[in-house]
């Protein structure tokens, strides 16, 4: 696999290359025959009051791109955190790739208790000690080809870029849409009315 990484407001020291490289290659061991390329950046937050520590990684698995980031105080956190995301992203992929060959894919038990264990304990928010930040005012345009997809690959495709969005050309009717996450849970769509 090739293993880009670049830094941000920081210099990549050997230590950090190194134990990045580690925690990526245990977190993609098991999909080694997907991963080709992985791109990753490492950034601390310019603003000394606000000690935000991001790491963003790309991968390209079979012209699929799966995308995760984390942030933190700590740099070492956000690697850790990041590389439990992209191998939970990487499982939900495989087993994808297994349904629509095999048939459905059934998690265990012990899956499942694992997935519970992540989350935050009771009485606590996801907003506990984090501070709001606003954004810059710069526009940035991104370009990307299309392909033809159904509304299924696409709900699948925003589950592995960890977005809450996904623009697509829809393959029955050639027209671009959006799949996005809907606040109380669920999935929505949004498309060009007709005139």
């Amino acid at each position: 696999m090739k293993l880009l990484i670049h830094g941000r407001n920081l210099d990549v020291t050997p230590a950090i290359r190194e134990y990045t490289e580690t925690k990526l290659s245990r977190a993609i061991h098991h999909f080694e025959g997907l991963v080709k390329e992985a791109d990753v950046h490492l950034s601390v937050a310019r603003n000394p009051r606000v000690p935000h520590q991001t790491v963003e990684v790309t991968m390209f698995a079979n012209g699929t791109v799966i995308r995760a980031q984390e942030r933190s105080d700590n740099l070492y956190a956000s690697i850790d955190l990041v590389a439990s995301k992209l191998s939970r992203q990487l499982h939900r992929y495989k087993d994808r790739i297994q349904e629509q060959s095999q048939g459905p894919v059934h998690r265990s038990a012990r899956d499942e208790e694992a997935g519970a264990a992540n989350l935050p304990p009771p009485g606590s928010t996801l907003v506990d000690g984090k501070e709001p930040e606003l954004p810059s005012p710069g526009v940035r345009r991104k370009y990307f080809t299309m392909p033809p997809m159904s509304l299924d690959d696409a709900l699948h495709q925003l589950e592995l870029i960890d977005h809450d969005f996904y623009v697509f050309r829809d393959s029955a009717s050639g027209q671009i849409q959006v799949a996005y996450h809907r606040n109380h849970g669920g999935f929505g769509v949004i498309q060009a009315k007709e005139a």
